[in-house]
């Protein structure tokens, strides 16, 4: 008994490493191709099971993070409470999952730009593109690539 509330007691003072084991949930529209490359890269990078879902209905999912209709992409990854819009690269996500702004509910990349991580095409020139934070607050930059 006394061993089990111990562990209790340990993960509520370490939140971070009980949310560090959780699954990426993404979810896609069905059928897009480039979202599976994008999610080999999030479980490689992040070291997390990635769990793929065909979702037609992703607007609200969308809707309830408070994400703007101008930054909708191919697919919606949930991550820690987080909601992933597009092809975010990893190392915004981590930026994010690390220093979780005040009044973020989440980070996007509108449309599919070319060169974004899981879109890559060798020879092909990659677009200039922002990684835009967006929750409470109006949407804001949060990098530019």
């Amino acid at each position: 008994m006394k061993s089990r509330l111990s562990a209790a007691l340990l993960c509520l003072a370490m939140p971070g490493v009980a949310l560090a084991a959780s699954d990426v949930v993404v979810h896609r529209d069905p059928g897009c191709g480039c979202c599976e490359k994008w999610a080999r890269a999030v479980q490689a990078k992040l070291g997390r099971k990635v769990v793929m879902r065909d979702d037609a209905t992703r607007s609200a999912l969308q809707r309830n993070a408070g994400m703007p209709q101008a930054l909708v992409s191919c697919h919606s990854a949930v991550i820690d409470g987080y909601l992933f819009e597009g092809h975010v690269p990893i190392a915004d996500m981590k930026r994010l999952l690390a220093t979780r702004p005040a009044g973020v509910k989440g980070l996007a990349v509108a449309g599919m730009p070319l060169g974004s991580e899981g879109m890559e095409v060798a020879g092909v020139k990659s677009q200039r593109y922002d990684v835009i934070a967006f929750g409470a607050a109006a949407p804001r930059l949060f990098a530019r690539h």
